[in-house]
């Protein structure tokens, strides 16, 4: 079962978080720290298992992880999943990522977290992997970013009639009316 996953750059700055376990946030802070100090220090020809910190649950836990570029993509898991397995699902989710965002880059990780988020919901789901087919991930994503699109739409409705309503000047079209210009059949 995963644990954990865990995405920070080189400077060791968070760039997301997310416990399937609870852990008090001072904790969750030490995990990070302890985390980003195990996998920083390794050179980059080592292999990308290591056992867990102490914190996160020593033996048992394993932190599986990839570099690419600037980011640490970091799972960790308990002794029952596949270190395999849970390397592929990192490149997954990192090509998901990609073909989400068009070359994706820390910068949509900060910006469009919730975005992120939805992505690894789509694949993870209460520690359990979900969805591993890129292609199905992707389309959840497409639909999506859809209903986004219609709900704002929808919400926008009110503001292009307000809009509107402002082109058309309405106060200076009754101040510049003549009551020659009303045509009143009043009969009593």
């Amino acid at each position: 079962m995963i644990k954990a996953i865990l995405v920070f750059n080189n400077s060791a700055k968070p760039r997301l978080i997310k416990f399937f376990e609870h852990y008090p946030e001072e904790i969750q802070q030490q995990i990070v720290r302890e985390t980003y100090q195990l996998v920083s220090k390794r050179d980059e020809n080592v292999c990308n298992f290591l056992e867990g910190g102490t914190l996160i649950g020593g033996n048992d836990y394993r932190l599986i992880y990839r570099h690419y570029a600037t980011l640490y993509f970091i799972f960790c898991v308990d002794s029952s999943e596949s270190e395999l397995g849970i390397l592929d699902l990192i490149q997954v989710f990192v090509e998901t990522l990609d073909k989400c965002f068009e070359n994706v880059c820390e910068l949509d990780l900060i910006f469009h977290v919730d975005k992120v988020h939805y992505i690894l919901q789509e694949m993870c789901l209460g520690g359990m992997v979900l969805e591993t087919n890129m292609n199905e991930i992707v389309a959840r994503f497409d639909e999506q970013s859809k209903l986004e699109k219609q709900e704002a739409g929808i919400t926008a409705g009110p503001t292009k009639a307000m809009t509107a309503l402002k082109e058309m000047n309405l106060p200076q079209k009754i101040k510049d009316m003549k009551l020659s210009d009303l045509n009143l059949n009043i009969r009593f």
